[in-house]
């Protein structure tokens, strides 16, 4: 399994194999139009909610253009997704802990 820098390296890596020097903005424009076609993939997938979703193939597709986007994004902004991460995990815990005290 390969680790969040080494999938960033992989992408950095690729966008210079192909020439792909995008700007952030259009990035972001991009991640959002990814997990836009996720939606739909999964509204699809369980009939617009009336039943429990069937996953495609497409859908583990959609995933990967959402993360490339991601990756993307981080990139452009110099990021270290693995530091992002830890700083969301430790967010999204202490609100937890401070939703058990109320």
């Amino acid at each position: 399994m390969k680790t969040v820098k080494e999938l960033q390296r992989e992408v950095e890596e690729f966008c210079k194999k192909n020439e792909w020097n995008a700007k952030t903005e259009y990035c972001i424009l991009d991640l959002a139009s990814e997990v836009g076609e996720l939606a739909k993939e999964l509204i699809l997938a369980s009939d617009y909610g009336l039943k429990e979703p069937e996953f495609s193939t497409n859908t583990e597709v959609e995933l990967g253009d959402c993360l490339f986007s991601l990756i993307l994004v981080a990139n452009s902004l110099n990021i270290d997704l693995e530091k992002a991460l830890e700083k969301a995990l430790a967010k999204y815990e202490e609100r937890i802990k401070n939703q058990k005290k109320d």
